[in-house]
């Protein structure tokens, strides 16, 4: 795997608005660089902040699962992508709103499988796998794509639970109870 941040030198990092992802896609992208991380250096326990930033930017019931399933989809990517996929450090602040074509090519391809858009979903699979159509990363964007469709957008994390006092409650026996007052 390559750790690239030195990728906006080399003019190969184009900028993500480029691209045209919606809100989910570019909240995707962080999550992309922590676990990718993780796979290339597993001491920085990466994989930590990719669930962290996911939950807390979805909240826990969406965000986890959102990671979980971007999770299967990048593993497949990574048994295929053998010689690896070119991401920047996701701590690198200069790259925040910079993706490399690997990056751009896996967004791309959930993005457009998100919308059912097939011809370019091929294609960006095709630049994804570098020519090939694994069919593992096919299915696994696909069940992400079915789980998280455009125009579902996930709901705000939820504040913290409020208690609220009830009063004047008046106590009634369950009809079927053999409890008198």
């Amino acid at each position: 795997m390559t750790v690239s941040n030195f990728a906006l030198e080399r003019s190969n990092a184009e900028p993500l608005e480029a691209f045209g992802f919606d809100a989910l896609e570019i909240g995707l992208l962080p999550v992309f660089r922590h676990f990718m991380m993780c796979f290339e250096d597993p001491s920085t326990q990466s994989w930590q902040n990719g669930y962290l930033i996911a939950s807390e930017k979805w909240g826990e019931s969406f965000g986890l699962g959102l990671a979980q399933s971007l999770l299967k989809v990048i593993r497949y990517l990574r048994r295929q992508r053998k010689d690896g996929v070119c991401f920047h450090d996701p701590l690198c602040l200069q790259a925040r709103t910079m993706v490399t074509p690997d990056e751009a090519a896996f967004l791309s391809m959930l993005h457009h499988m998100r919308r059912d858009q097939t011809p370019q979903a091929r294609d960006a699979v095709e630049d994804l796998t570098l020519g090939g159509l694994d069919p593992d990363i096919i299915r696994s964007g696909l069940a992400f794509a079915h789980r998280f469709p455009a125009g579902k957008q996930p709901n705000p994390p939820a504040g913290r639970p409020e208690l609220r006092l009830v009063t004047n409650v008046t106590k009634r026996p369950h009809p079927g109870s053999l409890c008198r007052l």
